[in-house]
């Protein structure tokens, strides 16, 4: 997108407020957009697998809206701007790819690796868990992955103690569930991509039969 259009389209987000504005658009915050949210980065999601350049170029409007969305709600309430958002990021991209931007680039992927970890311990360095950050609101599957991933570097149990309050059954289903996505990300398999494709699979099967029905009903 280009600098005039980008502008263009943060001038038509500011027209939703004040003098002939949109009074919805003034009324929400940024926790009444969550569900949108949410849904607009599954639409992309779902356009990036099915390998659709014009649905990717739509849905990643509809995301880049909501990040203007938040942006103009923040800078309505005094607490940043856009430019804010913007500036932070440059600087997180910066520091986190000294393989780019630092004194000794390298296109070696080990390499690369490496210094992308140690610029990340440098920003941990203060955390108390290899938990911090982990954004609880992930679907199971994703959040499952990042957890195993981070728990490898203190030698975490999977099998938890049974809580006086959980089902037994249910507790022992998910301690199994949490072992198959381990095993997933140990060979390098996306769980939550995996589990989609085979629900994408399931759903033609469904609609296969479904035509099946139809055309024999039809005879």
């Amino acid at each position: 997108m280009t600098s005039e259009a980008m502008q263009q389209l943060i001038a038509t987000v500011e027209r939703f407020r004040g003098d002939g504005g949109c009074a919805w658009f003034e009324a929400q915050t940024h926790r009444s957009l969550v569900k949108y949210l949410v849904e607009e980065t599954a639409e992309l999601v779902d356009a990036i697998e099915a390998g659709d350049d014009t649905e990717i170029r739509e849905e990643l409007g509809d995301v880049l809206f909501q990040v203007l969305f938040h942006a103009n709600i923040a800078a309505d309430r005094g607490a940043f701007t856009l430019d804010d958002v913007a500036d932070e990021q440059r600087d997180k991209l910066v520091r986190r790819n000294p393989h780019v931007f630092g004194p000794t680039p390298t296109r070696d992927i080990d390499e690369i690796i490496r210094m992308w970890e140690e610029a990340k311990a440098i920003e941990k360095r203060d955390r108390t868990s290899v938990l911090h950050g982990i954004a609880r609101s992930m679907p199971a599957l994703a959040l499952a992955e990042k957890v195993l991933g981070r728990g490898t570097s203190v030698d975490a149990q999977l099998a938890a103690p049974l809580d006086g309050n959980e089902d037994a059954a249910e507790a022992a289903f998910g301690d199994e569930l949490l072992a198959t996505i381990e095993v997933a990300r140990s060979e390098g398999i996306d769980a939550e991509r995996a589990l989609r494709g085979a629900v994408r699979r399931l759903e033609g099967r469904i609609r296969d039969a479904e035509a099946s029905q139809s055309a024999d009903a039809a005879t």
